[in-house]
């Protein structure tokens, strides 16, 4: 059995949703789970999982539970002779959203030395911002849908409607909206300019198949999940989006031939490459006339895509044997020896 670190919270707009992603955890690995908050003011604190639930975080009473600080190869907390680390074998990243999945937490993970699941530095560039996600799938060889990218000064011109706004850095469908007039577009902005300073504008496409497909490597070899076709509605917003964070119970797998399966696991494969090496993800594809499109990465899925897997435990236990190493840089001052050398003669 495995001590795994869940690292929750953040300073983020889906900061609720990564205390509901943390929590579903304890219903699906039996694993000792130390959760390790952070709240909205960056500081860490270790909470008693048999006390853990939602209220705690709303009253503000995860305050009196011990507070911790990061260092060298983990979480410590002040002890009477100094300071004690806690005992993890390793953190699995549920943070959602800023500071989870745009690489914050990922680069003190890995400045610290300390052995997590989740995206690291480069995936969670690639990922976090949609536009930046759009250039690295069609580089990977992967279609994705046409689209425009704004700031907020600039003039917006939409080339046809329906279509639909996105904030480039937010999941959770938050600040999202469909516009089906231009008469909806002032609006639409607005909400998205609220969250973001950019946007990307997509066609949008009614009745689009879409399908869900998790994953991860291990040992070199892919791990795939079920296909997820999602409930079908026009657009599935934050509160309809919300309650997937809270699922444990496997879903049903989409009848699909064999032959789009396979489509769209190359397609996950293409993705995930090295980039996401140590990751569990989750892609999110359309498929249109038989081919597939790119619609978005999930780094850091709501309660990690348990729900999609067979065997999330052992998923989970074979990715953590699995995770990337850095390599290991020698520094020998040898440079600066040979100058004092050359000074001294």
């Amino acid at each position: 059995m495995s001590k795994i670190g869940i690292v929750f919270g953040a300073k983020s707009f889906e900061h609720e949703i990564s205390i509901v992603s943390g929590i579903a955890l304890k219903k699906v690995l039996d694993d000792e789970l130390i959760y390790i908050f952070v709240d909205k003011n960056r500081e860490f604190f270790l909470i008693p999982t048999n006390k853990i639930n939602s209220k705690l975080f709303s009253s503000g009473e995860y305050k009196k539970f011990d507070k911790l600080h990061i260092n060298n190869g983990g979480f410590y907390k002040t002890a009477l002779f100094g300071d004690k680390k806690i005992d993890v074998d390793f953190i699995l990243n549920v943070t959602h959203g800023g500071d989870g999945e745009d690489g914050v937490l990922a680069s003190l993970f890995e400045f610290f030395g300390i052995p997590f699941i989740g995206p690291r530095v480069e995936a969670c560039v690639v990922s976090c911002n949609k536009n930046f996600t759009k250039n690295y799938a069609l580089s990977c060889g992967v279609k994705t849908l046409p689209s425009s990218h704004f700031t907020k000064n600039d003039k917006v011109k939409i080339e046809g409607f329906p279509c639909i706004i996105k904030p480039v850095r937010l999941g959770s469908s938050i600040g999202v909206s469909i516009v089906k007039s231009q008469e909806e577009l002032s609006y639409a902005l607005d909400v998205a300019f609220e969250f973001d300073n950019e946007i990307i504008v997509e066609p949008f496409i009614n009745n689009v198949k879409e399908y869900n497909l998790a994953g991860a490597k291990a040992n070199g070899e892919f791990i795939f999940s079920i296909v997820e076709e999602p409930k079908k509605e026009e657009f599935l917003d934050f509160d309809k989006k919300y309650l997937d964070f809270t699922r444990t119970e496997r879903v049903n797998e989409a009848i699909l031939t064999d032959e789009l399966v396979l489509k769209l696991r190359e397609n996950f494969s293409k993705i995930y490459n090295h980039t996401f090496d140590g990751s569990l993800i989750r892609c999110d594809f359309f498929v249109i006339d038989g081919e597939v499109y790119l619609n978005e990465i999930n780094p850091i899925p709501g309660s990690m895509g348990n729900y999609l897997f067979d065997d999330f435990k052992g998923t989970i236990k074979a990715l953590s044997k699995s995770l990337p190493k850095k390599q290991v840089i020698n520094i020998t001052y040898d440079y600066v020896n040979k100058i004092q050398a050359a000074k001294g003669k």
